[in-house]
């Protein structure tokens, strides 16, 4: 699914000082699937020149709590950090590990509905399939 595509939204959050720390999560009754994709962390208005380290604080395959930091931003030399859409899946934490902020993240939220998401399969399957060409035998 593209980032912009139907089912996406807009995602953004702040950490500061006073707010160190946001959790993404979605009802745990809900049957879609969920992502998220950040595309870009940066310091915003109000920042200091100090070094603000953020961190993604989720689980692992172990189901034990694992922090990562993702950015280290400072005003004078990194005010701003291209993520590439890096995927994660929710619940997840974002946490300022170090400085004050402000830190914005920003990025977007995708849903795909299960039934939607085998019609798709379906959908690239056959694609695949029509895609390939014909095995033609070796000439000697």
């Amino acid at each position: 699914m593209e980032p912009h595509g139907p089912g996406s939204v807009l995602f953004g959050c702040e950490l500061t000082a006073n707010t160190k720390s946001y959790t993404f999560q979605v009802d745990e009754e809900d049957d879609s699937d969920h992502i998220l994709s950040l595309s870009v962390v940066c310091l915003t208005d109000g920042a200091k020149d100090e070094c603000n380290v953020v961190e993604v604080v989720g689980r692992n395959h172990e189901n034990q709590e694992i922090a990562v930091p993702v950015a280290n931003l400072k005003l004078s030399c990194q005010p701003l950090l291209s993520l590439d859409n890096f995927k994660l899946q929710p619940p997840v934490t974002f946490r300022l590990a170090a400085g004050s902020g402000p830190v914005h993240l920003a990025g977007w939220h995708q849903i795909v509905h299960r039934e939607d998401a085998s019609f798709e399969e379906d959908d690239d399957l056959s694609e695949e399939e029509e895609e390939l060409p014909p095995i033609m035998p070796a000439k000697k």
